[in-house]
């Protein structure tokens, strides 16, 4: 299951409430000294919202490897630092469903659905300004970035959102709210637990 949104949209709280094993697809991000890093146009702030940000290989082969295997090694990744600071073991056992949840999931869905491992995709979207609050907040008490930079990032993506979500919904990501999120990952579960138990 992937789940993407714009920053603040809430995609850990649904990947937290839904009770799968969650893949954060944010510790794939580069490091912050990697010159291939894309600048925030007219600005020497990185910007950490674009694609080219993140190694969508890596994530891709950690992905199918879950899905092959039950486990893999991740990535542990430090905002605050934008560097890779260790690495651990993610293992989801038997479970039929697991989600792959960041900002820059709808750019691999394609390939998730060719290498025949995606059940869903689906984009949260809570509205422009309930994003913004929700991810100053949370970025401030994590100190994730220096308040100004926090505040740049903020108003950009404020006025991106809208065009954000459309690119998400059509790179193949399912538009929706907290709850609908909640009940398509549930279904999709069920789904898949029942596909699993069904003899060959």
């Amino acid at each position: 299951m992937l789940l993407c949104g714009p920053s603040g949209s809430g995609k850990s709280l649904v990947a937290a409430r839904s009770g799968l094993p969650v893949l954060r697809l944010d510790d794939f991000y580069k490091e912050g000294d990697d010159p291939t890093l894309p600048l925030v146009e007219g600005s020497s702030d990185i910007d950490w919202d674009h694609p080219l940000s993140w190694d969508a290989d890596v994530a891709v082969e950690a992905i199918t490897r879950l899905c092959a295997t039950g486990s893999t090694t991740v990535p542990v990744y430090d905002i605050s630092q934008s560097a890779r600071t260790g690495e651990e073991t993610l293992c989801i056992d038997r479970t039929p469903v697991f989600i792959a949840e960041g900002i820059f999931a709808a750019e691999i869905v394609e390939r998730c659905r060719e290498l025949g491992v995606l059940a869903d995709a689906l984009c949260l979207s809570r509205g422009p300004v309930t994003t913004f609050r929700r991810r100053f907040l949370r970025d401030l008490k994590e100190g994730r970035k220096s308040v100004p930079f926090l505040l740049r990032r903020g108003w950009r993506l404020m006025r991106a959102e809208r065009s954000i979500v459309t690119r998400q919904v059509s790179l193949g990501a399912h538009p929706c709210d907290l709850d609908e999120a909640l009940g398509r990952l549930a279904s999709a579960a069920v789904g898949r637990q029942a596909r699993a138990q069904t003899p060959a």
